[in-house]
């Protein structure tokens, strides 16, 4: 009955807790990825699919915290309503919940585990593709007909209009674009895109440029019933390298760097934070029913925040080659380990600091 209803208990608040977090977050990468289609560094058709993908890889933080604040508000309520009392004149302890809420979070942390070893360099990886595939189409390719688009290396603007009557022909073609100390502007009744010796040009028929050197301010005034414009395509990039957050588990132990085994520290780390911080609310659950609702919640979002700034940290440490890998994640989760089992052990035993230092003399009530 114990286990029973605690875990029945906990997997309410933390579904709950869970759709209120995603609710948040989505609405949040809504705006983020809709000023990246904006700003052209995103096909707008895959606004959706970039979202869902950045949901998956921010999975393992969602379920973290979700978790941590499902046992918190548990906990809490029950010293709120006196459950506490009734489970500890039963000849339960504050301990005895580390085993029902443990037996109900392991699936949840072989899911954090997997999400931040495996989902994370995976969706990472498929955003990055979906970004590189669309900033390695030509600027041609980028235009829409009737709307002034910026050149990928913003060095320019482009407008087309189409030419319904000829597919595959643009008409009205207008050109901006800054070449050094030039400031050119072309405009062609005709345009299109030819492969010439593999390279692409913009073929425009019929036109006139303008051209003002912004040092000397000289202007040049060309018309030309031919004229072609080399389109640098950024397909030739190099999209083997990829940053070290897109990179399989696999290939960062294989191919270790430190920048390499930062990462890793940081994945390994969202799992040994899950683990840690599930025990810490155990002991950060007592609180005050004379205090504040807000306040458990408050403290528990402080210490949250604190231990994953403690992993970024960590990760730029092992970066920087200052540490390696073992003796920091053995450092910081052991440490958050022993005080999670620290201050379980102190609420059972009511100890206080000021007990303390009243119990060594060097502090006394009035």
């Amino acid at each position: 009955m114990f286990n029973s209803s605690i875990r029945k208990e906990l997997s309410q608040s933390f579904v709950t807790t869970l759709v209120v977090l995603l609710t948040v977050v989505m609405s949040n990468m809504l705006i983020q990825t809709l000023g990246q289609a904006s700003r052209g560094s995103l096909n707008p058709s895959d606004v959706i699919l970039v979202m869902g993908l950045t949901a998956l890889s921010y999975s393992a933080t969602l379920l973290t915290l979700s978790l941590f604040l499902a046992v918190i508000s548990t906990l809490s309520r029950m010293y709120r309503d006196s459950e506490m009392v009734i489970w500890y004149t039963s000849g339960q302890s504050l301990p005895s919940f580390i085993k029902p809420v443990l037996r109900f979070g392991w699936p949840i942390l072989l899911g954090i585990f997997f999400s931040a070893l495996v989902i994370w360099p995976w969706s990472n990886q498929k955003i990055q593709d979906l970004k590189q595939k669309f900033e390695s189409r030509g600027d041609i390719e980028r235009v829409a007909p009737g709307k002034f688009v910026e050149f990928a290396g913003g060095t320019g603007v482009f407008f087309i209009d189409d030419d319904a009557s000829n597919p595959g022909v643009n008409a009205d073609v207008f050109v901006s674009r800054v070449d050094g100390d030039w400031d050119t502007v072309t405009s062609a009744k005709q345009g299109y895109v030819e492969v010439i010796k593999g390279e692409r040009f913009l073929d425009l028929k019929n036109g006139q440029q303008v051209a003002v050197n912004n040092k000397s301010h000289e202007a040049r005034i060309t018309t030309f019933k031919n004229y072609q414009v080399l389109i640098k395509d950024d397909a030739a990039q190099d999209v083997s390298v990829q940053p070290p957050y897109a990179v399989s588990s696999f290939d960062l132990v294989n191919h270790s760097s430190s920048v390499r085994m930062g990462e890793l520290s940081w994945r390994l780390g969202q799992g040994l934070c899950a683990i840690n911080l599930l025990l810490l609310a155990i002991g950060l659950s007592t609180v005050n029913p004379r205090a504040a609702k807000s306040y458990h919640f408050a403290k528990a979002i402080l210490v949250f925040i604190i231990y994953y700034n403690l992993i970024n940290f960590t990760q730029r440490w092992i970066a920087d080659s200052k540490i390696s890998i073992g003796p920091m994640l053995l450092i910081l989760h052991g440490a958050a380990l022993v005080l999670a089992l620290a201050l379980i052990k102190s609420q059972q035993s009511q100890f206080t600091f000021r007990k303390w230092l009243s119990d060594l003399g060097l502090f006394r009530k009035t």
